[in-house]
């Protein structure tokens, strides 16, 4: 019995080994929409994203903290934090969770960030976005955050 317990154990801790060694670590992640809702997709991601080893990085601008985790309220919020410190830490990406009537101004916000890729989670596609953030030099993937992570493609 306590054999197949030491089994299961291994077998739980090689999973998630496995699931860890597939993902980019380290990346600092902004989630634009970010919700303090548990059943809502920005929340599931803030939650998957750090225990996956990533600093994700909450925005919203009625809300001070998510899960425990500090929350910006705007774009310009991240970029002085981040970009204006006086080492820059660079955001790797932003996943958007906000609707096109929000996103479609704030093209200029994002590019300004700098970000190696956006990926726009579904129900929030937006081609006046994607198009604004691509001429800007920056690869914007359509796709749904937790399930890269989940599928190790992240």
């Amino acid at each position: 019995m306590k054999q197949n317990k030491n089994n299961r154990n291994n077998r739980d801790n090689n999973r998630d080994n496995n699931r860890a060694a597939k993902t980019h670590h380290n990346e600092r992640v902004v989630i634009l929409g970010a919700s303090d809702k548990p059943e809502r997709y920005s929340y599931q991601a803030l939650i998957l994203l750090k225990e996956y080893g990533h600093n994700p990085i909450p925005v919203h601008p009625n809300l001070r903290s998510i899960a425990e985790i500090n929350c910006f309220a705007s774009l310009d919020e991240v970029r002085s934090h981040f970009l204006g410190a006086i080492t820059p830490m660079p955001i790797d990406t932003i996943t958007v969770y906000v609707n096109p009537s929000i996103s479609s101004n704030m093209v200029q916000s994002i590019a300004e960030l700098r970000p190696k890729r956006v990926i726009i989670n579904p129900g929030t596609e937006n081609p006046l976005l994607k198009q604004g953030l691509q001429e800007a030099g920056i690869e914007v993937i359509e796709a749904c955050t937790l399930v890269l992570l989940k599928t190790g493609q992240y």
